[in-house]
């Protein structure tokens, strides 16, 4: 006969199967939108800068602003959520940056286009952070580093699917419901989803498992109680709301964070300008669906290996080298991708990028809540996204500011590569730290109950 503790086990096995199929596909869902509403600028860019007279700078700084907005209202938007709930806050944060995606529809030059990137910020602060948040009040701690990466598995997939689209609408946007340029039309037509779903989010997603229908009660009650026993059970932990903001190591990790996301949003807003230029570096031609195809293939290679990671992660219980091995790897491709003599060794560089940052960031975001929970975990998992979301507004700005001044990308991937090697070496001691003080607390503790 099952003993009680194997009986508990399967009962929250069964729970966490269900949370997993009915939230993360939906959640997944609203990040692509989410994640081609904020990157398809980098697609708009290859007629829209001549439309609007940008430059390189004018445009990096444009996409970069939207982090500026994202930056000062992160935090107060996760200690929001956490107060008033999921189901109400994403919802909320969905519909109103769906309708400021959509009237990009309508800038008019460098002022409008600024103002409208930085409002997409403000609108879409504390999206991201919450559903990290929201996902561990769902999933116990041995496997969240697999479902952050289903989750996460939206970015790529938004670029496997989101760029051939997005270039599609371009080219034949022309004239299309009033519109006199294909970019105009694609920014208006891609934030109405969002709009949408926001709706059905208000309608749909739980709060917390004690609220989930489609569990049973036992199943809401071993979920919760398992969840709870293993927050209070870390050693040592932070829970209030000063404590998560002033922590050392949320200082560290935010470091850490910067140097990732500085490639990922580099890659984003730039990877279709560096494949429209091989156009000319190897005398071949594109149509600008064809760029929004070849754009696809890094990200699609990035999902197989992302999923690879994170479950050898969790398997191990290691987190450190899974951040910072694919921090160098993506580091290391995109130092030499511009170098290459050929398209395709250009193409399969850059795919190490993808690869690199993609497969860092959901492991990454097992290491806040090692020593975060409560009140304390909102705060600091949003600070630590909004800090090292700079890296959003500096990536696109400076490398911009580069090509401009050196007429090339390659000073750009330089300065990315140098910030992604940054972030590994900063996550091995911050890491390194974490274990030291935990191995410490846990023998204080242990002498303590002895006593």
């Amino acid at each position: 006969m099952a003993d009680a503790g194997t009986v508990q086990s399967g009962v929250v096995q069964g729970a966490v199967r269900k949370a997993m199929w009915r939230l993360l596909p939906f959640l997944g869902f609203c990040y692509l939108l989410n994640y081609v509403d904020r990157t398809n600028v980098g697609f708009a860019a290859l007629t829209m800068n001549g439309d609007l007279g940008l430059s390189a700078a004018a445009y990096g700084l444009g996409a970069g602003l939207f982090f500026i907005g994202y930056f000062f209202f992160e935090v107060p938007s996760n200690v929001i959520m956490h107060k008033v709930g999921a189901r109400l806050w994403i919802a909320r944060i969905m519909v109103t940056w769906g309708i400021i995606a959509s009237a990009t529809a309508f800038v008019q030059g460098e002022i409008s286009f600024y103002i409208m990137r930085f409002l997409l910020g403000v609108a879409e602060a504390g999206f991201f952070p919450g559903i990290i948040l929201y996902l561990t009040y769902w999933f116990p701690r041995v496997q969240r580093a697999k479902m952050v990466a289903l989750f996460f598995l939206a970015v790529p997939v938004s670029s496997v699917v989101g760029g051939p689209i997005s270039t599609l609408l371009i080219q034949h946007g022309d004239g299309a419901w009033g519109f006199e340029e294909g970019w105009r039309f694609m920014f208006f037509v891609e934030g109405l989803p969002s709009i949408l779903v926001g709706i059905v989010v208000l309608l749909l997603l739980p709060d917390r498992p004690h609220k989930a229908k489609w569990l049973s009660g036992e199943e809401r009650d071993a979920l919760e109680k398992q969840i709870t026993a293993e927050d209070e059970a870390q050693v040592p932990h932070t829970t209030g709301l000063r404590e998560g903001l002033r922590d050392s190591r949320v200082v560290g990790l935010s470091f850490v964070y910067f140097g990732i996301v500085f490639g990922s949003y580099v890659l984003a807003f730039f990877l279709p300008q560096v494949v429209s230029d091989l156009q000319e570096q190897f005398g071949i031609k594109f149509s600008i669906a064809q760029i929004g195809l070849i754009t696809a293939i890094p990200y699609a290679v990035a999902c197989v290996v992302m999923v690879i990671n994170a479950r050898h992660s969790d398997r191990t219980g290691e987190r450190r080298l899974h951040v910072a091995v694919p921090a160098f790897v993506g580091a290391a491709g995109v130092a030499v991708a511009l170098f290459m003599d050929s398209p395709y060794l250009v193409i399969a560089a850059m795919t190490l990028c993808a690869v690199g940052v993609n497969t860092a960031i959901p492991v990454f975001w097992q290491l806040p809540s090692t020593f975060l929970t409560g009140v304390g975990a909102a705060a600091g998992i949003a600070l630590i996204n909004s800090f090292g979301n700079i890296g959003g507004f500096a990536g696109p700005y400076l490398t911009g500011f580069l090509r401009d001044l050196t007429g090339n990308n390659k000073a750009g991937m330089f300065v990315v590569a140098a910030f992604m090697v940054m972030a590994g070496i900063v996550v091995l001691v911050v890491g390194r730290r974490h274990e030291r003080e935990s191995l410490a607390a846990g023998t204080a503790r242990a002498t303590e109950e002895h006593r």
